[in-house]
């Protein structure tokens, strides 16, 4: 599986950005989607995932009602569209697929629970 995130670019405060992530590969071994970030000197952190299966979505605390997460199966993306953007949004956002069943428990948001990772794009808000 391998995962192009792209979109990232500079973006005054307030503004919006639409990240992509093109999933390729085996489509039997992954059925979820993550999207993470991390800040320079700081852990990376779950910002929003989705699942294939139900729909079920899961957003931070820190960006629920300003990000949306979305997917188009027949072009094999998920994107984040991220509004009312901040300067601590400013990091390194990347996508990660993997496998979700529901009997676990919620939907994956922690970097140990993917199995694959694409490199990341950068997302710089500044005046």
């Amino acid at each position: 599986v391998q995962l192009q995130a792209s979109g990232g670019g500079l973006v005054q405060p307030g503004g919006s950005l639409r990240l992509s992530c093109v999933v390729s590969g085996s489509p039997s071994a992954y059925n979820a989607i993550g999207w993470f970030r991390q800040a320079p000197g700081k852990e990376r952190e779950g910002v929003s995932s989705i699942s294939f299966g139900d729909g079920a979505t899961y957003y931070a605390d820190s960006i629920k009602g300003r990000f949306t997460i979305s997917r188009d199966s027949a072009k094999n993306t998920v994107y984040l569209q991220m509004n009312s953007l901040k300067p601590e949004d400013t990091a390194v956002y990347s996508c990660a697929a993997g496998l979700y069943v529901a009997a676990w428990g919620p939907i994956p948001r922690r970097p140990y629970e993917y199995d694959y990772w694409g490199k990341g794009t950068l997302v710089t808000v500044s005046s």
